[in-house]
């Protein structure tokens, strides 16, 4: 009688094992919204932590950009195996728990299931049933592999096509101040309309693609000096000074995409648990600009004929109550991601983030 419950016991055990990894699978590769995994979020974590031992003895910066490059792909390959080896333990579990004399006898019939290889059989009704079932889940874990990976390189392409396009229009690293200089020059501030609504459709898909597939946060420009953070907080910081300090008409294209930006930093972050003050006002919350550099920066768009709105102060105060609202974020974002140093974002954030292993799934309002 011990001996049954028992069995049973460790049957529901190794069903519930076998549950957590589709639920991580479902989560991770087939659901198509936002949905925390504690899993997922764990092997991450603690493949990243490997390579932060490893960047302790690296100094150069492209250097721990040709190290971290590795970090997303490994630890998405690394889900593969861990859900595999779930599913391994689960399935040996209950074949002992149906009937297998030995545990080794358990764990080759779940592995020659899992694999497919074929090699143990089985004349029970219950353990057939058990090794269809291991078999088609092992199958149906490496074609959501196969068929998820298409879908978020086409992701990354997209988000990385317009990073490489900004260069030419912001310089490198990315500056706010460089990009207003360059279309004044050569298109004329009111071309700009045409940037903002490009960047207002940028900030949507990438909120959408990075929390379905947060792993996407981590791939690497193809460029090393390049960053998805430093642009995107480029653009921000550029649409910032355009509502609040540059003398021209009012542009609604301009507050639609600053607002576009910090909602997607906030469903970012929302993600990954990190903190931040869902209705953030200046000045009661100060902004990582300071004065002097605000004024340095109207100072060179003066020089550089860039018409300013002649009260200082008042800019100064729109300008920190635009930045405001995604100014922690842009900050954590770039230390996360460990981003490139640039102007007014990656040069002043912390040096490393730390994540809490388990994700509270916190919501914003």
């Amino acid at each position: 009688m011990i001996l049954l419950v028992f069995r049973i016991f460790i049957f529901l055990l190794g069903g519930y094992l076998v549950i957590i990894a589709l639920s991580s699978t479902i989560k991770s590769l087939v659901l198509p919204r936002s949905a925390p995994d504690q899993l997922t979020r764990l092997v991450f974590l603690l493949i990243r932590r490997l390579f932060m031992l490893r960047l302790r003895r690296v100094t150069l910066y492209h250097e721990k950009d040709h190290i971290m490059a590795f970090f997303a792909p490994i630890s998405l390959l690394t889900l593969v195996p861990v859900w595999l080896a779930l599913v391994l333990i689960g399935y040996t579990g209950m074949f002992w728990a149906t009937g297998s004399k030995t545990l080794f006898q358990a764990l080759q019939m779940s592995g020659s299931s899992l694999l497919t290889l074929g090699f143990a059989t089985t004349d029970s009704p219950w353990q057939t049933l058990l090794v269809y079932s291991e078999a088609l889940i092992g199958l149906i874990l490496i074609a959501l592999l196969i068929a998820y990976l298409p879908t978020m390189y086409s992701a990354f392409s997209r988000r990385e096509a317009a990073v490489t396009l900004l260069e030419v229009r912001a310089g490198q690293p990315p500056s706010a101040v460089e990009m207003i200089l360059r279309y004044n020059r050569i298109q004329g501030l009111d071309q700009l309309t045409e940037l903002w609504r490009t960047w207002e459709a940028w900030f949507a898909e990438v909120e959408e693609s990075h929390t379905s597939h947060p792993a996407l946060c981590f791939f690497r420009s193809p460029q090393p000096d390049h960053s998805w953070v430093t642009a995107a907080g480029a653009v921000l910081d550029a649409a910032s000074l355009i509502l609040s300090t540059v003398d021209v008409p009012n542009n609604p294209s301009a507050a639609l995409c600053v607002r576009a930006g910090f909602l997607a930093f906030r469903h970012i972050v929302n993600y990954f648990d990190i903190p931040y003050n869902p209705s953030p006002y200046f000045p009661d919350i100060p902004i990582s600009i300071t004065r002097q550099e605000f004024d340095e920066a109207c100072e060179q768009m003066s020089s550089n004929g860039i018409p300013l709105r002649p009260d200082r102060d008042q800019a100064w105060t729109d300008f920190a109550g635009w930045r405001v609202n995604y100014d922690s974020n842009l900050l954590a974002l770039a230390a996360m991601t460990m981003a490139p140093e640039a102007p007014w974002s990656s040069d002043r954030a912390p040096k490393d983030i730390i994540l809490p292993l388990l994700n509270r799934a916190k919501s914003f309002s």
